[in-house]
C-alpha cells in the first residue's frame, strides 16, 4: 500500500514549495494543510524541531525541508540517473539555499546601502545559474533528465513575490522556469493553488 503523505506548512511558498511541486510532479495524492499562526502555535510542541514543514508519513511526523524533499526524490526516482548527477543536483540545490538566505535577507533589511550590497549578492548566484541553464543541452540542470534541483529551482524562483521583474534580466532562467512550470502535474497544481499569504516585510514565521 502507498504511503499516506501530509504536508504541513503555512499557506505560503516558502520552505514547502519544493515539496509541493515533487509530490505534485510525481502524480502523488497528498494533503496539502495549510495552517493558520494560531494553529502553528498548537502544533510547534508536537513537531521534531520545532520547525515546518513537517510531512506526515503515515502518521509519523518527519522535518528538515530539504531532508524531506531528497527523501521524496528517492521515492519518485527524481535523484539522478547516477551517482554523479545526484551529486550536481544536490550541489545545486544547496548553491539556491545559499542564494536564498541572502534574498531573504534583503527582504527584511531597512537600510538602502545594505539592500544594493545584497542584491549584488544576489545577482552573483543568478549570473552563475542563468550561465548553467544556457549552456545545459538537456534543458536541466543536472544529467539529461529532471530532477528534483529542476523543481527546487522552479518552485523557488517563481514564487519569490519579485520574480517576475527579476527574471526578466535572466531570459534563460525565465524560459527554463516557465518550462518547468508547464509540465504535467505542475501545472495542474499550479492553476488549483491558493493564493499565498506572505508576511509582512521585516517579520519571520518560523
Amino acid at each position: 500500500m502507498a504511503p499516506k503523505y501530509k504536508l504541513i506548512y503555512f499557506n505560503a511558498a516558502g520552505r514547502a514549495e519544493h515539496i509541493r511541486y515533487i509530490l505534485a510532479f510525481a502524480g502523488q495524492d497528498f494533503e496539502d494543510s495549510r495552517i493558520s499562526k494560531e494553529e502553528w502555535l498548537s502544533l510547534k510542541p508536537k513537531t521534531p524541531f520545532g520547525k515546518i514543514p513537517v510531512l506526515e508519513i503515515d502518521g509519523k511526523l518527519v522535518s528538515q525541508s530539504n531532508a524531506i524533499a531528497r527523501y521524496l526524490a528517492k521515492q519518485f526516482g527524481l535523484l539522478g540517473h547516477d551517482e554523479a548527477t545526484a551529486l550536481r543536483a544536490d550541489e545545486l540545490v544547496e548553491a539556491l539555499v545559499d542564494m536564498r538566505m541572502v534574498a531573504v535577507k534583503k527582504f527584511r533589511e531597512e537600510n538602502p546601502e545594505a539592500v544594493v550590497y545584497l542584491q549584488k549578492e544576489e545577482n552573483y548566484f543568478l549570473d552563475k545559474f542563468e550561465k548553467i541553464v544556457i549552456e545545459s543541452s538537456s534543458g536541466f540542470l543536472a544529467g539529461s533528465q529532471i530532477t528534483w534541483a529542476d523543481l527546487t529551482f522552479a518552485s523557488t524562483l517563481s514564487s519569490d513575490p519579485n520574480s517576475e521583474k527579476t527574471l526578466k534580466s535572466y531570459p534563460g532562467l525565465s524560459a527554463y522556469v516557465a518550462k518547468i512550470n508547464s509540465l504535467p502535474g505542475i501545472k495542474e497544481y499550479l492553476a488549483l493553488r491558493p493564493k499565498s499569504d506572505l508576511p509582512p516585510k521585516g517579520s519571520s514565521r518560523h
